[in-house]
């Protein structure tokens, strides 16, 4: 790994292209770095959770997701390569059910919000849920593993019920949809 990232421009971008893991080039605004990149983003916006002070377990869970989301962008960015396994799929499922269990079954939509933490959540939720259909549209035209869309979908519900936990945590609450309410 060395020196690998010691010069940070190239130029060889600036004619709209990119290289993948592979050494190969495609377009910057091909399907395949639209899923790359989203990932990438997502991982941000994980990283954004995490700077808003977070109770431990879930601040070690999602860097460990982070970890696997540049694994994730990784398996993307080289055709062809497997980072993301069923196991990994499963973990998610366990965690999920965890934080999900002790909750009240939600009978509304809740809106996204209930404090700085499970807002900053919903909004990787979203993010992440990008991803996920950008992963599909891209397996629509080249090969994208199962275990990535599976993935994906399933960190955007863990990130939902983490945003619920977050709401309750910090006192704010969640946010119920009125979808009653009067206009005027």
């Amino acid at each position: 790994m060395g020196n690998r990232l010691s010069k940070i421009y190239t130029r060889t971008g600036d004619d709209g292209s990119t290289g993948l893991g592979d050494g190969t080039r495609t377009g910057k605004d091909s399907p395949r770095v639209d899923a790359y990149g989203t990932v990438d983003e997502a991982n941000s916006c994980i990283g954004l959770v995490l700077a808003a002070g977070l109770p431990t377990e879930i601040a070690h869970l999602l860097t460990s997701i982070q970890h696997q989301m540049f694994d994730l962008g990784g398996e993307l960015c080289i055709p062809g390569h497997a980072a993301i396994v069923d196991a990994d799929v499963q973990r998610l499922e366990s965690e999920l059910d965890r934080f999900n269990d002790p909750l009240p079954p939600l009978k509304d939509f809740i809106l996204p919000g209930g404090g700085e933490a499970a807002a900053r959540c919903h909004v990787a939720r979203t993010v992440v849920r990008r991803a996920e259909r950008e992963c599909v549209a891209l397996s629509r035209v080249e090969v994208v593993r199962p275990e990535a869309i599976r993935y994906l979908n399933r960190l955007s519900d863990l990130l939902f019920v983490l945003a619920r936990v977050l709401a309750r945590s910090s006192g704010h609450g969640e946010v119920i949809w009125n979808h009653e309410r009067r206009h005027g």
